[in-house]
């Protein structure tokens, strides 16, 4: 019966690193050659053309059809020259993955002659089903149609001989249906409220653009024994196994060297990376065993996150080539590390200042510190959503242990930013703002010090880290599209700076100076939003108390947790701002939670399928075995078999059958409960029953299956164990 398992296990150990050919000369030399980039756009566009496209990337100006089309005709010319043969509208629709339809270049004429054409109208707007894709009732089966709409922003680029282009999708009624268009819209209202408030320090401010860094770890596993797994298969996550008698602990794999096939894997990636104009710089073996870890240079958020859905598209597909499959859920395997996506974020001016980087100048300083306390009270004032826009049915299993963040939304500072706080905290209590005497200067507030870039420690329990010059923000799960926090947290921080200038313009209007109103509202934010910043161990039981006696809620599954996406609160937020809409935010609600319903169904499906066709077989011709061989005793030395010997065997048969009724039992209640659920039509309440009724039962079910698997003989059991997925490569 495991054959297959002992097949799947030779093929691995028979593999070889797979010899990777390198482009001649430097990474600089051929990086973003699959990309149009500013330097393709002045060599195949018009200077009128070139001019018009960097307006609209650097300034947000409209590009009028007649420009697209000379556009349209370089962007042609170029991938043509490249060899590409196909063109497709490339967008990120709700369903956390990307999306392209493509169209070859070639057209035939009224005398059949055949010719390649591409024009404006093409490039800047095209028609798609909006029906079939996530739109959370938005779209009927019957309203089909949606629209791609071309996001200059983010460059062209070639995939396979196809030239892809970044769109928004939308609605025929106008609505967003993906990640790009709310980001966007948070990005650019972000910018101008930053700029509002760094003009406070620098006239020459006029652009800030929000930045991010993804970090993206991920497991492999080698194809052979994926395939040898129906769970992996169709959920990316071994719902049953044993846990290895050694797995992270002697933490020897975490930085270790990089297998010979995963290093060849990781050079290939880089090289097609490079191509592509994504930044890989680092590469290294992460805690858990074939857990691993890529991480590229900061870029403007909405192309970094263009870059890193376009990233893990190129993974999966180079995995294959070296026999590897990516596992990007956020915890395949129990009791070890899972994977996140920590998002790296800051804020960078067009003079080239990083308004969350210390500096050794005064004035830039108090900037920083501005920026610093604004984005914690964006924070604090939005956490319940931030938790909603990185829970999913994956990262439910990862956050809370194994280096992953709680569930509880913090903020980790370290000792010298909290001295700081605090000192401007309580320092301004008390004086007179109005004094003509320079007080804040007396107290030595506004020489602030000079600060280290390395100026805090790292806390890997905390959700939301300041790391030096940036926040991390590490609860985000590893197949998460990185849009949906950074699309809450941008938001949230523009009505933030939105407010802190308004209070300051008031202050100021009043006849206070501008350093002393500024102080002034940093202490009433720094006191308000003291409660989220934590430096402990989130793990511990004192932090969860601590949290509840602060107010901040810790709300562990995914029903509860997506309701901050409907809110008033939330609505306010959003549409206030012109982001999304009430509509838009109850569309977004009503996909994820059926994305959670489905994920449990499919799982629970799956274990039950495992459970009753090959764990329960295997367990019985087991049993079988053992009653066979008692007998055999038995019969071949009568009544002078020890009693030990007997009880033993009785035992073990015993326990067997105690584990193959409670399997039983449980996969009958759990399709009962299932059944239940999906009779219900409201799906707050379906989701409800799935996360409180369903769910429970994986755990339960697989309590009994990891039993059996340490009681039956290696050879019988058919699926792959831990010790084959996460040491053989």
């Amino acid at each position: 019966m495991a054959i297959k398992r002992f097949k799947a296990l030779e093929k691995v150990l028979s593999r070889k690193a797979i010899k990777i050919k390198f482009p001649k000369g430097k990474i600089s030399d051929y990086f973003g050659i699959n990309v149009f980039d500013k330097k393709k756009m002045q060599k195949y566009l018009s200077k009128q053309a070139y001019k018009h496209i960097i307006s609209a990337i650097e300034s947000g100006k409209k590009i009028d059809r007649k420009m697209a089309n000379q556009i349209a005709m370089g962007m042609k010319s170029w991938a043509m020259d490249k060899n590409a043969t196909h063109y497709t509208h490339w967008f990120q629709p709700l369903n956390d993955a990307t999306a392209e339809k493509h169209d070859a270049f070639f057209n035939i004429n009224k005398e059949r002659e055949v010719f390649e054409s591409f024009d404006g109208e093409l490039l800047v707007q095209q028609e798609s089903d909006a029906s079939s894709l996530p739109s959370g009732g938005i779209r009927n089966t019957f309203e089909a149609r949606g629209y791609t709409a071309w996001d200059p922003s983010s460059p062209a680029f070639i995939v396979d001989k196809t030239l892809c282009i970044p769109t928004i999708f939308v609605s025929y009624t106008g609505e967003a249906l993906d990640y790009k268009t709310p980001l966007l819209k948070a990005n650019q209202i972000l910018d101008e409220a930053a700029v509002k408030v760094c003009q406070f320090f620098d006239k020459n401010v006029k652009k800030v653009t929000s930045m991010l860094g993804c970090e993206q770890e991920y497991f492999l596993i080698d194809k052979a024994l994926y395939l040898s797994r129906p769970d992996l298969i169709l959920t990316e996550r071994t719902l049953v196994g044993h846990s290895s008698a050694k797995d992270q602990q002697l933490n020897d794999h975490y930085f270790s060297s990089i297998p010979e096939r995963v290093s060849s894997y990781m050079k290939e990636l880089e090289i097609e990376a490079y191509k592509l104009g994504i930044p890989l710089k680092t590469r290294h073996n992460e805690v858990a065993p074939n857990q691993f870890e890529c991480a590229p240079i900061f870029e403007e958020t909405n192309l970094a996150n263009d870059h890193n859905q376009l990233l893990m598209d190129t993974m999966k597909k180079l995995a294959h080539r070296h026999n590897f499959v990516v596992l990007f859920h956020e915890k395949p395997y129990k009791e070890i590390n899972g994977s996140g996506k920590h998002c790296n974020w800051s804020l960078k001016t067009n003079t080239g200042i990083n308004l969350l980087s210390p500096s050794k100048n005064t004035k830039l300083n108090l900037q920083f510190i501005v920026f610093l306390v604004n984005t914690i009270k964006a924070v604090y004032e939005n956490a319940d959503l931030l938790r909603a826009s990185i829970v999913s049915h994956g990262n439910e299993h990862r956050l809370g242990g194994n280096e992953a963040p709680p569930s509880i939304i913090s903020i980790f500072l370290g000792k010298q930013l909290t001295k700081i706080l605090d000192n401007i905290e309580n320092q301004i209590g008390g004086t007179d703002l109005n004094s003509k005497e320079d007080k804040i200067k007396k107290l030595n507030i506004e020489k602030i010090p000079e600060i280290l870039l390395d100026n805090t420690d790292r806390n890997r329990t905390s959700p939301f880290a300041f790391t030096g010059n940036r926040f991390e923000f590490r609860a985000v799960g590893s197949s998460a599209n990185c849009a949906a926090p950074m699309i809450v947290l941008n938001a949230a921080v523009a009505n933030q700076l939105n407010k802190f200038a308004e209070k300051v313009e008031f202050l100021i209007s009043k006849n206070r100076k501008k350093n002393d109103a500024i102080f002034e509202v940093l202490k009433e934010y720094i006191s308000v939003s003291k409660k989220i910043r934590f430096e402990g161990d989130g793990y511990s039981e004192d932090w969860v108390s601590e949290a509840k006696k602060r107010g901040l809620n810790n709300i562990k599954n995914v029903p509860e947790a997506l309701k901050y996406y409907i809110n008033e609160k939330t609505i306010n937020l959003f549409e206030n701002q012109n982001i999304l809409s009430k509509r838009e935010l109850q569309a977004r609600y009503e996909i994820r939670l059926e994305k959670f319903i489905k994920n449990i169904q499919i799982e629970s499906r799956i274990l039950g399928d495992l459970s009753v066709n090959h764990i329960i077989p295997i367990a019985i011709k087991y049993q079988n075995f053992l009653i066979k061989n008692l007998k055999g005793l038995k019969d071949l030395f009568g009544d002078e078999i020890s009693e030990e010997i007997k009880n033993n065997s009785l035992k073990t048969i015993k326990q067997i059958s105690v584990h193959i009724l409670e399997i039983n039992k449980k996969v009958d209640k759990m399709i009962k409960f299932r059944k239940e659920a999906n009779s219900l039509k409201n799906i707050e309440e379906k989701a409800k029953k799935y996360s409180k009724n369903v769910k429970v039962f994986l755990n339960k079910i697989r309590y009994h299956a990891d039993k059996l698997e340490m009681i039956i003989e290696d050879e019988m059991w058919t699926l792959p164990k831990y010790r084959e997925l996460l040491f053989t490569r």
